[in-house]
């Protein structure tokens, strides 16, 4: 399998601190030197800072939008994918992906997380949720400390498959 081959989906939070921001921008760039696509929800925030970080290493970026409204895409999405259904979007930005890098995230990215999870794909978090069951830590979402190491576990992930 080729990286080319890889979709890896970035999801994360409507309001990034400026180190969140950041660090989305650094896995969108790793994540285009690799050559893999990358597939987000398209709007703004995590999701154009990941974008913006794939275009300037001349990376593909899908972004799965809401409404109806190509135009709506951050203008770093190369194939906007428009879908009229509001935040149910948020299957369709998990599927197609062969893993999920969440960086922070609100309750939507824990939607997307679920998705994930419940569709067997890996979840490698970036600052993001911590999830428990019965008072114990469900360790589904693997811990990344970095854009390096988040971007390196979702490739060998994904090629382990």
């Amino acid at each position: 399998m080729t990286t080319r081959e890889v979709i890896v989906a970035v999801i994360g939070t409507r309001q990034p601190s400026p180190e969140e921001s950041k660090l989305a921008e650094e896995v969108g760039r790793k994540l285009a030197k690799n050559g893999v696509v990358l597939v987000c929800g398209g709007l703004g925030r995590v999701m154009e800072d990941a974008c913006r970080g794939a275009r300037a290493e001349g990376g593909l970026t899908i972004g799965v939008i809401p409404g109806d409204d190509r135009k709506s895409a951050n203008s770093f999405v190369q194939i906007p994918i428009v879908t009229g259904i509001g935040y149910a979007r948020n299957v369709i930005i998990v599927k197609p992906a062969q893993a999920i890098i969440a960086v922070g995230g609100g309750y939507g990215t824990l939607t997307e997380i679920g998705y994930a999870l419940d569709s067997k794909k890996p979840v490698i978090g970036l600052g993001t949720w911590k999830i428990s069951r019965n008072n114990k830590l469900d360790k589904s979402i693997i811990r990344a400390h970095n854009a390096k190491e988040a971007v390196s576990k979702a490739i060998k992930l994904v090629k382990r498959k």
